[in-house]
């Protein structure tokens, strides 16, 4: 079963912020028709940061043939998910997700609370017949003990409230195999994220082979120090095995898309994003 292909806006941000009208169109005749927002504004905007009402929105992206298919949310708080749900449910969306989530170095009792907070933010989206998912960067690869973060994060949720949208990158930056982690939640996962680690990157793969420590308190401040623009590179550039990865998408009932999240480019974002659509129609498994 192939998998669709799309875009998280987040790999045109800067362009976005620019013209966003203009954006959109270029991301449709790119090829791209399944998009996936980003609201890092939630407290002020309940929608995906256009500050512009849903109705309006979805006019625009019925105009250019582009379908929401879910969004990230930040800061995931429950007294502001009424309001982003409801918009969500206008644009037709059926899906929301976290962003971007920190855990104190060993405390185990902190992941599971968010655990409980990810639960009863799952029940808010089923009661509105939509689905919460949990978006991954690398700090979760951390061992905790015996467990890697992400485990107890998986362990701790509810199956059918908590789904995975997983970046095959940051899960290859914390040390693992995606591949190996799509096939272990294969009926969880309905989202993937992809980009491409450069052939010569000038560090090492691993996020925890020098540039952080395995035991480091990673916030936000240490992410967004460790954080590498000229680490990112186009579809079918770089070093990861990115038709392995949508040979293991194979085993994944529930997977609809695999997303491009161009995190950052040497390129105009425009220009990169065309290339990995190039790329990504060279690939098995996929929908374009």
């Amino acid at each position: 079963m192939a998998v669709k292909v799309g875009i998280q806006l987040y790999s045109v941000k800067n362009a976005l912020q620019e013209r966003p009208y203009e954006t959109l169109r270029q991301v449709a005749e790119a090829g791209y028709r399944y998009v996936e927002a980003a609201n890092h504004d939630a407290e002020n905007d309940p929608g995906v940061g256009f500050g512009m009402p849903a109705h309006q929105l979805k006019e625009i992206l019925d105009e250019l043939g582009l379908q929401m298919v879910g969004c990230h949310v930040n800061p995931l708080r429950e007294d502001l998910l009424p309001g982003v749900l409801d918009y969500h449910a206008e644009l037709g969306s059926t899906q929301i997700g976290c962003d971007i989530e920190f855990y104190p170095y060993g405390d185990v009792d902190y992941v599971k609370r968010r655990c409980r907070v990810f639960n009863r933010i799952g029940e808010l989206c089923q009661q509105r017949g939509m689905r919460f998912y949990y978006h991954n960067h690398y700090q979760e690869f951390q061992r905790f003990g015996d467990k890697l973060v992400y485990d107890i994060i998986m362990e701790n949720t509810d199956p059918g409230l908590v789904y995975a949208e997983m970046d095959t990158y940051w899960i290859a930056r914390g040390g693992q195999d995606p591949a190996s982690f799509m096939r272990k939640y294969n009926d969880r996962l309905i989202l993937l994220h992809q980009k491409d680690f450069p052939k010569n990157a000038g560090e090492p793969l691993c996020m925890f082979d020098g540039l952080v420590g395995r035991e480091e308190n990673i916030d936000f401040a240490v992410f967004m120090r460790a954080k590498n623009d000229k680490s990112f590179t186009e579809i079918g550039t770089g070093a990861l095995p990115i038709q392995g990865y949508l040979r293991a998408a194979q085993s994944c009932p529930n997977l609809d898309y695999i997303l491009l999240e161009q995190d950052a480019t040497q390129l105009d974002e425009i220009q990169s994003i065309n290339a990995s659509m190039q790329a990504f129609r060279k690939l098995e498994g996929v929908e374009v």
